[in-house]
This record gives structure tokens, sequence and C-alpha cells, in this order.
């Protein structure tokens, strides 16, 4: 075994971003050192181990069952590395200028960054944003910390993952006034209706919907479906202001009250509760651990809690 002072620690970054990408040109990239640099790296790696580490196979490059095997342990000493280093930088928000990248569905950008936006500017007035959409991001990019934060209602997280709830939000139905439904609003009028479907969860490029698939048309459908009903959805969408604009072309969208509440004062559409039982969202807030201990990632943290305490 080598002697630890003789080990340059720089390899125990690389063995991780290596056993993540699968692939020494992107794994270069996310260190934004060269590829050569790179190969490099892999070479020493497999001097030190006295393995392969990758092995090129039909299905690209795999991690052999060593490499495997350190994944994790490499992971959280690199986790321990950070949280020792981090508190000792200072945050001072009044004369930062630090961009945060938060990943956010259309829904939680327009409920929640307008008043994160009025602190921003009493307390971080030089702090900017930039706000991608979860067909932006991928899993990676959250746990490698690309992204500061993302915002989104999640049906699975790795335990690996911080979280924080922020909100729940309940159901609205946005319709035209002069929608026959508002003179007779009974579930039954509601089924006869031509609907619109909106939904973005989770993160990663979304996928071609089927409305015969009920399991995978979200909430609203599956609490129909439980009372042995379906609806007639013309339009499937992923952004949940088309689907408000819809609204005024006559079709019913059935959405997130805060974002419903956004077109409330809308002279052609009324807002009204669901003619039936939908279980309340989550919309949550998750980062990766190389995150946790940033002084100004905490501060960033407690200030879109303090903002979603108060919607």
């Amino acid at each position: 075994m080598n002697n630890i002072k003789d080990i340059d620690l720089n390899l125990l970054v690389y063995l991780d971003v290596l056993l993540r990408e699968r692939n020494v040109t992107k794994a270069a990239a996310q260190l934004n050192i060269t590829q050569p640099a790179m190969s490099n790296g892999l070479k020493r790696l497999r001097t030190l181990l006295n393995d392969p580490i990758l092995v090129r196979t039909s299905e690209g490059m795999l991690p052999t069952e060593t490499a495997l095997r350190m994944q994790e342990p490499v992971r959280q000493i690199l986790y321990s590395v950070e949280e020792m280093v981090q508190p000792a930088r200072e945050f001072d928000a009044a004369t930062s200028d630090r961009v945060f990248r938060i990943m956010a569905s259309d829904y939680a950008a327009s409920t929640l960054m307008p008043r994160l936006l009025e602190k921003l500017k009493q307390q971080a007035p030089h702090v900017a944003l930039d706000i991608m959409t979860p067909s932006d991001i991928s899993f990676h990019d959250v746990e490698n910390g690309k992204v500061d934060l993302a915002i989104n209602r999640f049906e699975k997280l790795p335990q690996s993952f911080h979280q924080k709830n922020l909100w729940e939000d309940d159901f609205s139905c946005l319709v035209r006034k002069d929608h026959p439904l508002v003179q007779d609003y009974t579930l039954e009028n509601y089924l006869k209706g031509e609907h619109v479907w909106v939904s973005k969860t989770g993160f990663g490029v979304g996928v071609g919907m089927d409305p015969h698939d009920v399991q995978k048309l979200g909430w609203v459908d599956e609490a129909l479906g439980s009372l042995g009903h379906k609806r007639e959805i013309r339009i499937f969408t992923r952004n949940y202001h088309v689907a408000m604009h819809l609204a005024r072309q006559g079709l019913i969208a059935t959405l997130p009250s805060q974002a419903a509440a956004l077109y409330k004062d809308d002279d052609e559409l009324v807002m009204l509760e669901p003619p039936f039982a939908i279980p309340a969202l989550e919309l949550t807030m998750i980062w990766s651990p190389l995150l946790q201990h940033d002084a100004g990632h905490r501060w960033f943290r407690q200030l879109i809690t303090d903002t979603a305490a108060h919607h």
C-alpha cells in the first residue's frame, strides 16, 4: 500500500467524477481540464489502485467491482472536505454579486420568484438569479452542485439530497366566465367539458403523454380515476401559463391554486374549487450535499424558506 503522503488527493476528485460520468471526455469537461490530463489521471489511478477502474464494453465505459465499492466512500471523503473548508468562506449578502442557479417549473418560478425578488432587492441588490427549466437539468446536475437548488414537485429523491418542503398547495379550476360549467357546476358537467392537462414534475427531459395511462397522468387524473371517472383531455402541456391561457379558449384548466390565483383578476376567467377532492401538491426545494455548508448557499436557502413561509 502506498504511503498516503505520496498520494495526490486530487486523484480522488478525478475518481469521483469518472465514476459518475463514466466517460473521460465528459469527466474532463466537468473539472475544466483537458482530456489528456484526465486520461493521465485515470492512468495514475489505475497504477495506484492496481485496477482498470473503467472498462470499455458494448454499453460504453463501465466501472469495475473495485471501483463501484469505492464510489460511496470517495464521495463521503469529498463531502467531508467540503464541509471542513466551506464554513471558512464568508458571505456578505449586501455586497455579493453571486449568481444563484435555480431549476424551477414555471409554477414555482411564477409564484415564488416575484416575492423572492422583493427580498433580494432589500437584502442583496447585486445578487442575480439564473432560472432554468426542469428539462434543462439532470439528476447529476443537482447531485454535482451545478445548480444551487431545484424547486418542484418530486416523486422520488435519492437519500443523499438535502430537501426542504416549502409549501403545500391545493387545486383550483380556471374556466371562462361564460363557460356552461359556471352556470351548473357539477362533477358531471366538469367531465363533459374539454380539458387542458398540465404538469412538470421532477427534472430531466419529459416524455410523451398517453391519455389512457392514468397512472402517469398525475394527481388530478388519479383522483378522478379513484372515483371511476376520466376527463376528456384535449391538450397536454408542461407549461402552467400555457394552460391558463388556453382556459380563455374554453378549455377547463385544473391546476395548483397559487398558479390559478395569478389570473384571479382576469376579466375573462373565473377561479373555482374543483368538484372533487384532489390531494395537495407539495413544493420541495432540494440541493446537493456538496453545497450544504457553503455560507452563501445557507443564506440563500433561508431566504427562500422565509419567502415561501409568507405565501
